[in-house]
């Protein structure tokens, strides 16, 4: 199979399946991001069963598998009568792994926020949440975006492991081409690896752009 005869058989379904892990990327590191707020906000606040459920939550996914949170996603949520579609289960499996460490990475940007930015809104009157959200969030965020970029190209590479749940992402559709011995393994590995490459080298160099313009030098 030449390279003309293979793209005008595989270019629809590369173009389909490069949507799909855009589009898993995208909402998994959103719901990553909410997630990343919300346990580090537990994980600082004055209220210990808070703090303690944030630093399970975090140990937890911390240390389990992603291939083991995708089939618990898929196969325990089954089980207590949550039925989702795969897409969206897909999603949510990924975006609270990666939210656990989102958590992390946010609260190594909290303790680099200096002590008095916090005493001095509580001098103003600002409650927990005001105070989190007005004033330590948006400093840490921007102390932080190096490694926060690191999580999206980490989570994004990661889209390929929904394919074990028939998901088909770009992995997912690679393994069926595979099945096609004329496509050639190679090949197939090659133009996946450019598609991840296409999207990735960019993502790269606009979060290094955010770090120099925007990260908070201390």
């Amino acid at each position: 199979m030449s390279w003309s005869e293979f793209f005008d058989e595989y270019q629809d379904a590369l173009i389909d399946a490069t949507w799909v892990t855009v589009k898993l990327a995208l909402v998994s590191f959103t719901i990553a991001v909410v997630v990343g707020i919300v346990v580090v906000s537990f994980r600082v606040s004055p209220i210990p069963p808070l703090v303690k459920v944030a630093t399970w939550f975090v140990a937890v996914f911390r240390n389990t598998p992603l291939l083991v949170v995708f089939f618990l996603a898929l196969f325990g949520l089954g089980d207590i009568g949550l039925v989702w579609d795969f897409f969206p289960t897909a999603a949510v499996a990924l975006g609270l792994y990666t939210g656990a460490y989102m958590a992390e990475v946010l609260r190594s940007g909290i303790n680099a926020v200096p002590q008095g930015q916090a005493e001095a809104g509580r001098s103003i009157g600002l409650g927990f949440i005001q105070l989190m959200s007005l004033v330590v969030i948006p400093q840490a965020v921007r102390t932080v975006i190096g490694p926060i970029g690191s999580l999206f190209i980490a989570n994004f590479k990661n889209t390929a492991v929904a394919s074990t749940i028939s998901v088909f992402e770009l992995t997912g559709q690679s393994q069926r081409m595979f099945n096609d011995a004329s496509a050639g393994v190679w090949r197939v590995l090659f133009v996946i690896s450019i598609i991840y490459l296409i999207f990735l080298l960019p993502a790269g160099y606009f979060f290094r752009w955010l770090e120099s313009r925007y990260a908070i030098k201390r």
